[in-house]
């Protein structure tokens, strides 16, 4: 399921226009992104937590020429 399958589902759920649904996926999303980058953890019982995790920089080797080369710091977000 894709985020449009998402919003049509949402859509018929709700008896909304597909322009409310997809609205509200939106907001949902972009709540959900902006706790993440606050460093919250997002827990929605009974189907998972979505929470930050800080990767360290680390040695990698560039696959073409075998050269290393050093991965920057980053946040990902861990299901």
């Amino acid at each position: 399921m894709n985020k449009n399958d998402l919003a049509r589902a949402l859509q018929k759920a709700r008896g909304c226009s597909y322009t409310e649904a997809i609205t509200i996926l939106n907001q949902v999303i972009e709540l959900f992104t902006d706790q993440l980058k606050q460093d919250q953890t997002i827990m929605l019982q009974g189907f998972g937590a979505l929470e930050p995790w800080h990767q360290t920089s680390r040695l990698a080797r560039n696959p073409k020429t075998g050269e290393p080369v050093t991965i920057q710091p980053r946040t990902s977000v861990k299901f």
